[in-house]
């Protein structure tokens, strides 16, 4: 299984350590530690076209913000079981690969994570999930891609990159990093200096397995 169990020696006698060997384990049970461990993630809903003009929209908690000069946003796909890129791939890379070179950013939250989890589904290519989970598809202002209008904040980014780690490779894990080029957002959730109302937002963050977080319990601190 790629596992010991390890007594600590400065640690509570009750405490024990279990040390893992990644390489060795099995693809689902590494899964299962980063989807456990890594927690909560910020969940992507990604909009995007392609050139018949069909939309495809996905849910990712492999996404962050990872820059903010220039504004930078990371959604991570995996390639598919016969190691074929998935919708969201296909359609975002830019278009020197094939793609469209864009797409569009939503997030959860209480009022849409329903319908936003129906859309992981895994339907036929060319199917819209917008259709299948009752969601509203909206074009974007400046790039060629849908959103999501039942979300209250949205993101319009342009691909500037693509990190393939497996590439060819069932299941193999992928980067696309977009620059955010055009931004909507609910006047309601706006404060001064658009610091957004995490009250009236009501984001939604994954756990591991079926398991998804509120963000109404907060606290502050001060840093440094």
């Amino acid at each position: 299984m790629g596992w010991s169990r390890v007594c600590a020696r400065n640690l509570p006698s009750a405490e024990v350590l279990v040390e893992l060997d990644i390489d060795s384990m099995p693809i689902g049970l590494r899964y299962n530690l980063l989807l456990g461990a890594i927690v909560p993630r910020p969940i992507g809903v990604i909009g995007t076209m392609n050139a018949q003009g069909q939309h495809n929209l996905a849910p990712f908690s492999f996404f962050n913000a990872v820059s903010n000069e220039p504004m930078v946003l990371m959604f991570c796909p995996v390639n598919r079981a016969d190691a074929s890129e998935n919708d969201s791939m296909r359609n975002a890379k830019p278009v020197s690969e094939g793609g469209m070179g864009c797409f569009s950013v939503s997030v959860a939250t209480e009022e849409n994570i329903a319908k936003v989890v129906k859309c992981a589904a895994n339907l036929p290519h060319g199917e819209s999930e917008f259709e299948y989970a009752g969601l509203t598809a909206k074009l974007c202002a400046k790039i060629r891609a849908p959103y999501m209008a039942e979300s209250p904040i949205h993101f319009e980014c342009e691909t500037i990159e693509v990190k393939r780690f497996a590439p060819g490779v069932a299941h193999g894990g992928n980067a696309v990093f977009g620059r955010v080029i055009h931004a909507r957002v609910d006047d309601a959730l706006m404060h001064p200096r658009l610091h957004i109302d995490a009250d009236k937002w009501r984001a939604v963050g994954r756990m591991g397995g079926k398991l998804y977080a509120r963000t109404g319990d907060r606290f502050e601190l001060e840093r440094g």
